[in-house]
């Protein structure tokens, strides 16, 4: 018996394209709409404060995808010139349960939290939307604004504000010069929120946040996709929408227990539910919408797979033995 090893390099020269991850995540969320997907709450370990591993199991039948992430987050890596996000996955035979693969996760893990969100926005963001507010200019959000213009094809102007000026300085170049859109260097938080059609918050996760974003600097009709959870938005904010949802309402629950998201109030439901028109979206141009994305393994295994079927296809890859 052999499976298939694809490193971060395997896995980028796929090549498998933004929009297609777009559909392949909003198709996930409407099998876990329509209750046809098993994914227990994620387990994890704790070996520094704020950081995290996480065992990240799923079945997805209609695909044919089953295995696990297994995925750490290390908000002190960036000082040492580490990646904040890094891991593996491993997708298994759903008929037999032998391993068909293991591949690195960093990659997979960027382009489908930047597709949740842009099956947020699709249904909870304006249609006219045409400035989004980037507060922290790493992987999330890069892989965030590629997803967000597949949705929202009216963007034109990208505002960015992160704690380090020179990764500020790099994103707002590479959105220019990639997407030709207008790319604002805010001073500050609120600077880079002001007048923003869309908010994506993409920090740390952190147990006991101290966030920066108000009420009354957002404006009244936007939607926040934070993907930091609380880590950048007041409670205020989160009160205040007219629309509050996530992706997952289990998932969710299982966080507060775990000392998060202590101040968020009770979503009124899951993507699924919205994607399969079991629960409204945006209903008026006046909402404030939200959805506090906590990050899916069903996302990662509805990627994965197509990306071992094409690695297949290609022959991209090293076989190993079991």
């Amino acid at each position: 018996m052999q499976f298939r090893y694809l490193s971060y390099a395997d896995v980028v020269s796929v090549d498998l394209k933004m929009a297609d991850i777009v559909a392949i995540v909003e198709e996930m969320f409407r099998q876990k709409g329509m209750g046809k997907v098993e994914m227990p709450p994620k387990p994890g370990i704790h070996t520094q404060p704020d950081a995290f591993i996480h065992a990240m199991p799923a079945y997805i039948p209609e695909m044919k995808a089953a295995g696990m992430k297994w995925v750490s987050g290390y908000p002190g890596n960036q000082k040492r010139g580490l990646p904040y996000i890094t891991g593996l996955m491993i997708m298994n035979d759903p008929e037999t349960g032998i391993p068909l693969a293991v591949m690195d996760c960093t990659w997979i893990t960027a382009k489908r939290t930047g597709a949740a969100t842009a099956v947020a926005a699709k249904y909870l963001a304006r249609k006219d939307s045409t400035s989004v507010a980037i507060l922290a200019c790493g992987v999330q959000g890069r892989s965030n604004l590629e997803a967000l213009r597949v949705v929202l094809p009216g963007l034109k102007e990208v505002r960015a504000y992160d704690a380090f000026p020179e990764v500020q300085k790099k994103y707002l170049k590479d959105a220019k010069e990639q997407y030709g859109l207008s790319a604002y260097s805010a001073k500050d938080v609120q600077d880079a929120v002001r007048g923003a059609d869309v908010i994506v918050t993409s920090g740390p996760l952190l147990r006991n946040p101290k966030p920066p974003l108000r009420l009354d600097w957002v404006k009244p009709n936007a939607f926040i996709s934070p993907l930091d959870f609380d880590s950048y938005v007041q409670p205020e904010i989160f009160k205040k929408a007219d629309k509050l949802y996530t992706d997952d309402m289990g998932q969710q629950a299982y966080y507060v227990k775990a000392g998060y998201l202590q101040q968020l109030p009770t979503p009124m439901g899951d993507l699924g539910e919205i994607v399969t028109g079991k629960k409204p979206g945006r209903q008026s141009e006046r909402e404030l919408t939200i959805s506090v994305n906590l990050g899916l393994a069903l996302e990662d295994m509805a990627v994965g797979i197509q990306v071992l079927r094409a690695a297949e296809k290609k022959g991209i890859g090293t076989l190993l033995n079991l």
